[in-house]
């Protein structure tokens, strides 16, 4: 499958949910320039409050993209990602999958509240799908997508 998918997953705690660090962390972009060369691969980007908001990057084969992503008639088929049980808010409605053309690209984003099991702390997170049929150059997603899905729910 020609597919490349860069997940950008941006957490952070109650420390980073008003003021300077919010805003730190609004800047946070959700998508990033990709390695030369990647084809068939998932590029992971961790921006976390614990290392300054400053993107941590790695690439990894497609085994584990975080969604289900299959060819179907000459198509690229994307699932909806994979949602924790332990997540807030719950999403007992979710979009349908998404079909792209060859050379098509797709966001999706989604977010999450979770409750820590030690004291009971919140911690949050969003997570971009940045998803392209094809072969990729660098800045592939740093345009504008050719479809978008925008799962962000009220986090409280």
């Amino acid at each position: 499958m020609d597919a490349v998918v860069q997940r950008v997953r941006t957490s952070w705690t109650k420390k980073s949910r008003g003021g300077p660090e919010a805003a730190r962390r609004n800047a946070a972009p959700t998508a990033f320039l990709l390695p030369p060369g990647l084809s068939s691969a998932l590029h992971e980007v961790a921006v976390r409050e614990s290392d300054s908001f400053e993107p941590r990057m790695q690439v990894r084969d497609l085994s584990a993209p975080g969604t289900i992503l299959r060819e179907v008639d000459g198509l690229l088929r994307v699932d909806p990602p994979e949602v924790s049980m332990f997540a807030m808010p719950r999403r007992h409605r979710r979009p349908p999958a998404v079909r792209l053309a060859p050379g098509q690209w797709l966001q999706w984003q989604i977010n999450y509240r979770f409750v820590g099991s030690c004291g009971g702390a919140w911690s949050y997170q969003v997570e971009t799908f940045n998803i392209l049929y094809g072969s990729a150059a660098p800045d592939v997603f740093l345009g504008l997508p050719t479809r978008r899905v925008d799962e962000r729910g009220a986090l409280r």
